[in-house]
């Protein structure tokens, strides 16, 4: 079943890249497993997937002894400050920097491993109370601070836009982080500025993020099934 999603997804990833006019491969699947068993993640990885999204720590931690070490890790869920060393340990990237705060911790427990550390900083594009992410128009503030004040390596943005059965819905928020992404990049503020991520869309509105121009699309349900409680 696994092996039948990821195919069906990469045909989607495909299709939706090249009616924007696109580079298939300017997309990344992040596979999100939160809860998925390791039996399951090997079938994805024998079809060909590497890299795949976590949102909890020690959860993660249990996974990457059991599955191949070539694997690429992001860590998608809530970070606080308290969990930094860990976080920086044991993820390639960090997509959810949202504060200074983390971002320091991130910074002062990476330095220690002797290793740079990717993040992207969450931007809460739907101004949403209840979730995550700095507010866009604090967004250049807070990356100038990071940028000026650490070794982090900013390579993009990420969102979760409100929620809607309609995936055109999203479109407009998408939209906007690209945007938004596109006058920080003028301004120098990423890694590579030539080469900005944008990680946004899941699995019910994926193909219209690729459209609006995301470069890493987080699927788990679509690939993985219905998770278990």
């Amino acid at each position: 079943m696994v092996c039948d999603n990821l195919a069906r997804i990469r045909e989607t990833i495909a299709r939706s890249a090249r009616q924007a006019g696109r580079n298939p491969e300017a997309v990344k699947l992040v596979a999100v497993s939160k809860t998925v068993g390791t039996d399951s993640m090997l079938e994805a990885v024998q079809a060909g997937q590497i890299l795949f999204g976590e949102n909890y720590l020690q959860e993660a931690a249990d996974k990457m002894t059991r599955l191949p070490a070539l694997l690429q890790w992001h860590f998608i869920g809530h970070l606080q400050s308290n969990k930094a060393k860990q976080a920086a340990e044991l993820f390639d990237v960090i997509e959810t920097v949202d504060r200074w705060k983390v971002a320091a911790a991130l910074d002062s427990h990476a330095r220690l491993l002797g290793n740079p550390l990717s993040i992207l900083l969450q931007v809460n594009i739907g101004r949403e109370p209840q979730k995550s992410g700095v507010l866009p128009e604090q967004a250049e503030l807070l990356l100038r601070k990071i940028v000026g004040e650490t070794n982090l390596r900013v390579l993009g943005l990420m969102t979760m836009p409100p929620y809607s059965p309609d995936p055109e819905q999203s479109r407009p928020y998408f939209s906007a982080l690209r945007q938004l992404a596109q006058r920080l990049a003028s301004y120098d503020l990423f890694a590579s500025n030539a080469e900005v991520e944008l990680s946004m869309g899941m699995s019910s509105d994926y193909a219209v993020a690729i459209e609006e121009g995301a470069t890493l699309v987080r699927v788990g349900t679509a690939l993985f099934g219905q998770r278990q409680a």
